[in-house]
């Protein structure tokens, strides 16, 4: 086992959570691991963030890289960016993964740019494979397959950076199966040196406000979803009224957003949420793979449109044709009645 061959995870954090995309990124990288014959590292960073490491670790880190410094508290690219990229230097990883959040997405071709390697922006699945080169007649083993879609979601793009390290990606959240902390689980942590440039600090956080999401698709074992199909405020009352009735949370394609019947928060697909409820119903969503990207492996889908031949209804478990505005009153007065 050779540190050259490991897989690193950044950890992001705010005070004192850890983001669930990094947890799933963990036990993405401890099956890529076992692949490769390597080890999960994870990178940490913060002030007084400590505490976090063990729990890193018990989600599947076999070393923590701990970056502790007051600079470090709030996040801010360039501090954040010259720590790891140094970490990168010395370590020389051979993947490096990173959530596909604001934070991510922002610190992520920072580090690739210092480190002057590819970056894939938001992965939706990661394998290991080889790539053949004919230009150069040349195999190269165990690449990273940096999987996502392409061309507005009409393809799915597999990359591979088969001449820079490490490999750089980023992965959307919930793409991933979050895995089971293991108590029992044992890694090292290391406390890293922490050096800025005077550069680094030119920015400055004077004050920050923070406001908690009002929704938790994620979470959601119920998921009532409007789409292009939902003509009117008063059709999507009766999304609302169904997602109530059921318990589950109200979602939406990108038409419905733009439509302006519902903020952007609850958008589901390539540009919003990926989800995975125990039943979704779909209400008048054609099914673009940019929508079926971000729910496709719900574990029922009910499909409602007028259209026989939408594209969702080839991923649907069950298929109405039928308008929503007549389909969604009568599964209301049915549940209601069941209800008595």
């Amino acid at each position: 086992m050779t540190v050259e061959r490991n897989i690193w995870v950044f950890i992001e954090q705010e005070d004192q959570h850890i983001a669930e995309v990094s947890l799933e990124l963990l036990a993405k990288a401890g099956e890529i691991a076992q692949q490769l014959g390597s080890e999960v590292w994870a990178i940490l960073c913060g002030d007084q963030v400590g505490n976090l490491a063990e729990q890193v670790i018990q989600y599947g880190a076999a070393q923590v890289l701990l970056a502790e410094d007051p600079e470090l508290d709030i996040y801010r690219t360039l501090p954040y960016c010259r720590v790891i990229a140094n970490l990168a230097r010395q370590w020389k990883p051979y993947i490096f993964l990173i959530g596909a959040t604001p934070v991510g997405r922002d610190l992520a071709p920072r580090i690739a740019s210092a480190l002057k390697v590819g970056l894939t922006a938001d992965c939706t699945d990661l394998q290991i494979g080889d790539y053949f080169s004919k230009k150069e007649n040349t195999v190269y083993k165990d690449l990273l397959y940096q999987v996502r879609p392409a061309f507005g979601g009409n393809i799915i793009a597999t990359i591979v950076n088969p001449k820079t390290r490490p490999q750089m990606a980023t992965v959307r959240e919930g793409v991933m199966h979050l895995g089971e902390p293991d108590p029992k689980r044992k890694g090292r942590i290391e406390r890293v040196n922490v050096a800025f440039e005077p550069d680094d600090l030119a920015l400055r956080v004077l004050s920050r406000e923070t406001r908690e999401p009002t929704v938790k698709l994620k979470d959601a074992p119920v998921i009532v979803a409007a789409g292009g199909g939902v003509d009117s405020p008063e059709e999507f009352e009766l999304v609302r009224e169904l997602a109530n009735l059921l318990g589950g949370e109200v979602g939406a394609s990108r038409a419905a957003v733009d439509a302006g019947f519902i903020s952007r928060e609850h958008q589901i697909g390539q540009t919003g949420s990926t989800v995975r409820p125990r039943l979704y119903i779909a209400a008048g969503i054609s099914g673009a793979i940019q929508h079926r990207a971000g729910m496709d492996q719900s574990s029922k889908i009910i499909a409602i449109n007028t259209d026989p031949n939408a594209p969702i209804f080839q991923i649907a478990h069950y298929k109405i044709v039928g308008d929503v505005a007549e389909v969604l009153p009568m599964l209301i007065k049915s549940l209601r009645e069941k209800a008595k």
